[in-house]
């Protein structure tokens, strides 16, 4: 098929071609009740004649209105994030409003930069992640006056609802269950804290009672394996190994493997997060469930009466569980 190379047709060329304003097509668009059946019909027949396509942006500057909503997450490669934003997109689409994503690096100055760029686009509210954010966005925030909602993390007295997790607790849920099996020298592995306030909640969350061993890495598989190689040189007395991420207890347990140390018998491991690829290796590994696709259809509904009714919502806990599989 060879594709015609014209000019696309605009408002103009719709309102020549059907004998009316440009103003009455506009309102055949935006507002076809004010306008008569047979003017509708008029334009609607020379949009289809022209292959006419309206304008969002159009549409947006006639009704003030976008429809679009922004979300700031740290990356996209990580199946936790993929679980919310999927989850949200969905049930924003049922509220009639569009997603539009950015990445961040868990770069609280880049965050800023994009939040701008999603208020340039007219983003009517902005979806982030954690409580750690750059003066830069606080003041963008402030100027635009713009609906914000945090999430992945609970916190009931922030100046944001906060829609997430309590961070804490699910870790000092982990460390307890591994010391009700009795393991008393536990190594940590977790990943970056310094722009991270969900793990660094998630360290002050274990209070201890066992010996605690902790290995900051990155959010990787390969830090994983780095990580493994340095407690089983430092800390060889370890019988269990608690990931903060459950990307790292997959590498662990990678690692663990390649040496021949077995899972459960030899070391018990065990994540937080609950990602698919947890209860798929082998053996499945223990961690809390964190209700990522819960939080994303909560955060959606709340977006949406903030910006439909501008009714600001209440802080919501999205509640954790332990799920107890084979590597402990």
């Amino acid at each position: 098929m060879v594709l015609e190379n014209k000019k696309k047709a605009n408002l103009r060329d719709v309102a020549k071609a059907s004998g009316v304003s440009v103003a009455t097509v506009s309102r055949v668009l935006n507002t076809p009740d004010r306008v008569s059946k047979t003017t509708r019909q008029a334009v609607q027949a020379a949009i289809d004649h022209l292959h006419f396509v309206p304008s969002a942006a159009a549409r947006s500057i006639n009704s003030g209105r976008s429809h679009v909503v922004g979300a700031l997450v740290p990356t996209l490669d990580n199946a936790i994030f993929a679980r919310f934003l999927g989850a949200l997109e969905s049930k924003l689409g049922e509220h009639g409003l569009s997603l539009v994503i950015a990445t961040t690096d868990g770069d609280p100055d880049l965050e800023a930069e994009k939040a701008q760029r999603l208020v340039n686009i007219g983003a009517e509210a902005l979806i982030v992640s954690g409580v750690t954010h750059s003066d830069a966005f606080e003041q963008l925030i402030v100027r635009t006056r713009m609906p914000t909602v945090v999430t992945s993390f609970f916190d009931p007295n922030y100046h944001y609802p906060t829609i997430g997790y309590d961070n804490a607790a699910a870790a000092r849920m982990a460390e307890d269950f591994l010391i009700e099996k009795d393991h008393l020298q536990i190594a940590v592995l977790h990943g970056p804290t310094e722009h991270h306030d969900r793990m660094r909640a998630r360290l002050s969350g274990l209070h201890e009672k066992a010996k605690l061993h902790n290995f900051e890495t990155d959010l990787t598989l390969k830090g994983a394996e780095n990580a493994v190689n340095e407690l089983l040189s430092t800390a060889p007395e370890t019988t269990a190994i608690l990931c903060l991420s459950d990307v790292l207890a997959l590498g662990a347990l990678f690692e663990l493997q390649r040496r021949g140390i077995r899972v459960p018998q030899d070391m018990s491991l065990m994540g937080i997060d609950d990602l698919p690829s947890s209860a798929s290796a082998f053996p499945s590994i223990t961690t809390i469930h964190l209700p990522a696709v819960e939080m994303g259809i909560r955060t959606a509904d709340a977006v949406f009466e903030w910006v439909e009714h501008q009714t600001v919502p209440e802080p919501h806990l999205i509640e954790t569980s332990l799920i107890i599989r084979q590597s402990t």
